[in-house]
C-alpha cells in the first residue's frame, strides 16, 4: 500500500477521466537477458514492481517487442501478484517485428489483432486500458489501422488508445481520420521527450495541447545519459550505458554534456540527485501527464517518485534550458 514518506499525484490522462499517476514504471527494463543483456529477469524484477505499487504508483507501460514478448509476461505475472487489476493502468504496443512473416510486423488490421490477443495471453487479462501504436506504419493506410484499433475499443479488448514518436502532421492525419469516421481518437502520445532532446516542442507538443492529449515522454532520463551512466571522453559506465546501441545514435551532439553538467550542477545546489533535477524539469513542461521510467537499481525509483514534489524555480530552468542546440529528428524508427 502507499508508503507514508512518499506522496504519488495522480492526474487525468489528457481529456479522458483516467487518472494515472505522474510518474509511469516502464517495463522494457525487464524481459529476457539473453536478447537485452540489461534485462532482469522476473525475480530481479519483483521487488521493483512491488516498490511501485506500494509507492502508489498505477501506471505501467510495455510493449509486445520487448524481448519478444517477456517484459508482457513479466508484467502480469507481478501485477497479479501485488495488486487488484482494476486498480493498475496497463498499457502496452504494436508495430514492431514479432516474427519473420510479411505480416508479423506493422498496423495492418490482421497484425493488431494477432498482437492483442498475444499480449492480452502473456499479460494474462482480458482488456489492456492503453494501447499504443508503436510507431508510423508507412505500409498501411491509416484508414485500415484506425478503424481496427476502433473495433478493439468496441469490443472491450482496449479501454483507450495512443500513438507513440512520429511527425506532427502524421498524428494530426489519424486523428482527423478518426474524426473524419467517427472512430476512437488517440488519448495520449508517447513521445522522445528530455533535455538533451526537445525537438518535440516544434510542433508535436503545441498539437497535442491543442488536441488535450497527455503525454507520457519516453526516455524521459536520456537513457541515463542524464545521470552520469556515460562520460565526455566515450566511457560507458553502466552494463546499460555498454550495450545499449540504441542510445548511441540517440545522443551525440557536443551540446548534450554540456547539458547533462548543468543538470548536475543543480542537483549539487539543491542537494539531490541528478534525475530528480531531470525529471522535474519534464514535470514541469505543459501536457506532460506521466514520464515513463525505467528502475533496474534500489534509488530508481525514489528518485523518480521524489522528482514530483521538485519544484524548480524559473531560474533554474531557464539555466537548464539554455544550452540546447537544435538536433537531428531522433527516435522515428
Amino acid at each position: 500500500m502507499a508508503n507514508e514518506e512518499v506522496h504519488v499525484e495522480y492526474v487525468r490522462l489528457g481529456n479522458t477521466g483516467l487518472k494515472v499517476s505522474r510518474i509511469c514504471l516502464g517495463m522494457m527494463t525487464y524481459g529476457n537477458p539473453a536478447l537485452r543483456p540489461w534485462s532482469l529477469e522476473q525475480d530481479a524484477a519483483e521487488p521493483f514492481v512491488r516498490q511501485a505499487v506500494e509507492s502508489g504508483i498505477n501506471f505501467f507501460d510495455t510493449a509486445n517487442v520487448y524481448s519478444r514478448g517477456r517484459s508482457e509476461e513479466i508484467t502480469g505475472a507481478l501485477l497479479t501478484q501485488y495488486t487488484r487489476r482494476e486498480e493498475v493502468v496497463l498499457a502496452t504496443k504494436v508495430h514492431g517485428e514479432m516474427g519473420p512473416g510479411p505480416n508479423d510486423r506493422g498496423l495492418s488490421r490482421k497484425h493488431i489483432f494477432d498482437q492483442v490477443d498475444a499480449s492480452l495471453k502473456r499479460l494474462g487479462t482480458d482488456y489492456i486500458d492503453l494501447y499504443q501504436i508503436h510507431r508510423w506504419d508507412y505500409s498501411t493506410p491509416i484508414e485500415e489501422t484506425m478503424e481496427a484499433l476502433h473495433d478493439l475499443v468496441k469490443s472491450g479488448r482496449v479501454r483507450y488508445i495512443g500513438a507513440s514518436s512520429m511527425f506532427a502532421w502524421q498524428f494530426a492525419k489519424a486523428q482527423y481520420t478518426a474524426d473524419l469516421h467517427g472512430w476512437t481518437r488517440f488519448v495520449s502520445m508517447q513521445n522522445h521527450y528530455n533535455l538533451l532532446y526537445r525537438e518535440e516542442e516544434r510542433e508535436m507538443i503545441g498539437q497535442c495541447l491543442d488536441m488535450g492529449v497527455g503525454l507520457l515522454p519516453w526516455s524521459p532520463l536520456a537513457r541515463g545519459v542524464l545521470t552520469g551512466n556515460r562520460t565526455r571522453e566515450g566511457q560507458k559506465l553502466t552494463d546499460r550505458a555498454r550495450t545499449d546501441a540504441f542510445a548511441d545514435s540517440l545522443y551525440t551532439h557536443p551540446s548534450d554534456f554540456d547539458i547533462v553538467d548543468r543538470v548536475a550542477e543543480v542537483a549539487r545546489e539543491r542537494g539531490v540527485s541528478p534525475a530528480q533535477v531531470a525529471l522535474a524539469w519534464l514535470l514541469h513542461k505543459p501536457g506532460v501527464t506521466s514520464p515513463i521510467v525505467g528502475a533496474s537499481k534500489p534509488g530508481h525509483l525514489k528518485d523518480a517518485i521524489q522528482s514530483v514534489e521538485l519544484k524548480l524555480s524559473e531560474g533554474e530552468i531557464r539555466r537548464l534550458e539554455e544550452l540546447y542546440q537544435p538536433h537531428p529528428i531522433a527516435g522515428h524508427s
